[in-house]
């Protein structure tokens, strides 16, 4: 039985050791984005070690089945051997995973899930970017280098002794015995306790704040809990069908008194171009456009990423899924969308983005919403202007972009993403120095983008069809500013959004009506006077309504009006009035209950219509 007892002890310890690592990659996590959270309590470490506890006995089952196994098979020294090398290196390949998230966190607001690991379409984009990462970010693969020599030199081996002891009745019983006791343990822990349902990453919230789920989280965690789940969405009922469309429905109905505007549209989504980059220095071209737009003020974005940015513009879709819609198992649902209703009016459709073709799967969802053209990477005909990394510059691709406008047949819809802003920010070496470095990583690149902006729009104003263009603006997410405004639950998602008709001297000012990007297309159709019906989860900017849906990892920001809301496990967890109460610190829930009670009314209608039409595909009228 010593042997056997050895044998857990070693288990143990090897456990305890990667117990340990994930509390040191949590520190590293916390201390390199420090600025990101509130703060590191000892109620968040105790959130920590239950999600770590849970991922480790699920990522190391198998091992601990292997350690205490009766019989004497794992006495055997090539089986120790096996056993504590797939050990290692299964456990660094998890551990390797919270590496990679002490950055890339930095960009998405969350913890990196199986999906955002290995989206199609994005391993030319991983392999592009990773010697990027690793030698801007030297110092994290360095501290893993570290980690994973020491780990190695920490397991010990198994001392086998050279003459077994004979095993007893009693003995094999309590071999037994411990066995089946291990395995309760581990879907125990695995589960979290023994509530009902296992722990979710949802339920990070109930140890620290919303800003500090991420803290709380960890990434083999995240990766694990949407291992085998195949939806995104379920179906909830929390009114029936006349109730449901009483409370909030989709269906927009356009009738407008007036004829068709036949304009030209050109969307362009700029790249991480959040709220806290306009306004400082980088943004002159902006900043001066916005003069002569009709400017939402309070723009906000429906996603963290840029792959939520396209469905929500072109096919008003909110990101309300831990996957993006692109990359779900719904991307082929049939939705409105801009291109398949202008071609209708005889609109000629077309998409750009600078990247290689089969980035982010711009080319496919631009196919499957009816887009008649994509110009990517592959389609450039210009100078060589290749940044080496992503694809080609802004400044020559937007003159490209510029010289295809001319020779389409109008009135034309096109929609242009930018690139050159997006890591690892790379600008020509002709105007290195030329723009100014601002307070974060990203603003010099913003900056050249600007510059790029006022060329295309400097070539593009010469053109016949200019004045009878709509032009609309939008960042597709934010970069992180440095104010703390700009990491709250409202500034995370704050980005400018604008629209520029260089005929019509009515469509200036500034709004603080409340603006999402979902709201654009039905705005679009609205302003050129488009008769048609159809689903938008957004309102057009004539619109009385006031509201913005984001959502990130189990919980939904809603805002409406003056009044912000965090909604998660199917209650209202938070209002604020943002307005007044920039930083959200004080939780009105207790003492407005009227709005409280309306908003989690319309909030589940809200969630209760998107995800039966989804999982429907009643995307359509």
């Amino acid at each position: 039985m010593s042997r056997y007892k050895q044998s857990i002890s070693l288990l143990l310890k090897r456990v305890l050791i990667v117990l340990l690592l994930y509390q040191f990659t949590r520190v590293l996590f916390y201390l390199f984005n420090i600025e990101l959270f509130t703060e590191f309590t000892f109620q968040t470490f105790l959130g920590g070690l239950s999600f770590d506890m849970s991922a480790i006995v699920y990522i190391n089952s198998i091992f601990i089945v292997g350690h205490l196994l009766p019989g004497n098979l794992k006495y055997n020294t090539a089986y120790q051997h096996i056993l504590k090398v797939s050990f290692y290196l299964v456990n660094l390949l998890f551990i390797a995973t919270n590496f990679i998230d002490i950055i890339y966190y930095r960009f998405t607001g969350k913890r990196s899930t199986l999906a955002m690991i290995t989206a199609k379409g994005m391993e030319n984009e991983t392999l592009g970017l990773i010697p990027s990462f690793l030698k801007q970010f030297w110092y994290v693969t360095l501290f893993f280098l570290i980690i994973s020599i020491l780990f190695w030199f920490l397991l010990s081996n198994f001392k086998n002794n050279t003459n077994p002891e004979h095993s007893t009745k009693k003995d094999r019983f309590k071999e037994y015995a411990c066995f089946i006791i291990s395995l309760l343990v581990i879907v125990i822990i695995g589960r979290g306790g023994f509530q009902k349902k296992p722990i979710k990453v949802v339920d990070a919230i109930r140890y620290s704040t919303l800003n500090n789920t991420g803290l709380v989280l960890n990434t083999p965690f995240s990766i694990l809990t949407t291992l085998f789940k195949k939806e995104d969405i379920d179906k909830v009922n929390y009114f029936s069908e006349k109730e449901l469309i009483s409370i909030y429905n989709p269906i927009i109905s356009l009738k407008p008194n007036q004829p068709t505007i036949k304009k030209n549209v050109v969307i362009l989504i700029l790249e991480s171009f959040g709220n806290e980059n306009i306004g400082r220095g980088q943004t002159p071209f902006l900043d001066s456009l916005i003069t002569k737009s009709y400017y939402f003020k309070n723009g906000f974005a429906n996603g963290r990423v840029s792959i939520d940015a396209v469905p929500s513009i072109i096919s008003s879709l909110p990101s309300l899924m831990n996957n993006a819609f692109i990359l779900s198992s719904y991307s082929l649902n049939k939705t409105n969308s801009l291109p398949q209703i202008l071609k209708k009016e005889g609109y000629n459709t077309s998409f750009f983005h600078g990247a290689f073709n089969g980035s982010q799967n711009f080319n496919q969802y631009a196919l499957i919403s009816g887009f008649d053209q994509y110009y990517g990477k592959d389609q450039y005909t210009g100078h060589d202007a290749f940044d080496g990394k992503w694809g080609i510059f802004d400044e020559e691709f937007l003159q490209f972009y510029a010289h295809k406008l001319n020779t389409f047949k109008k009135p034309f819809f096109s929609s242009l993403f930018t690139i050159s802003s997006h890591f690892p920010y790379t600008i020509p070496k002709k105007y290195q120095g030329k723009f100014p470095k601002g307070t974060t990583e990203i603003q010099e690149s913003i900056a050249y983008t600007d510059y790029s902006l006022r060329k295309f729009f400097n070539t593009v104003k010469k053109e016949k069809w200019y004045k009878n263009t709509l032009f609309v603006l939008s960042s597709d997410h934010t970069s992180g500013g440095d104010k703390k405004t700009d990491k709250t639950n409202i500034g995370i998602y704050r980005i400018p959004i604008l629209f520029f008709d260089p005929s019509n001297p009515e469509l200036v000012g500034v709004t603080k009506k409340n603006f999402q990007q979902i709201d654009i297309m039905p705005s679009i159709l609205d302003y050129l006077n488009i008769k048609t019906d159809l689903i938008s989860f957004g309102k057009s900017y004539r619109s009385k309504d006031d509201f913005v849906i984001n959502y990130l990892q189990g919980t939904y920001h809603y805002i409406q009006g003056d009044y912000y809301i965090n909604f998660a496990n199917n209650q209202i967890i938070g209002l604020y009035n943002w307005k007044k109460d920039v930083l959200l610190k004080t939780n009105l829930m207790q003492s407005d209950k009227t709005r409280t009670k309306k908003a989690t009314k319309f909030l589940k209608a809200y969630i209760q219509s998107f995800n039966e039409r989804v999982i429907d595909n009643k995307l359509t009228l």
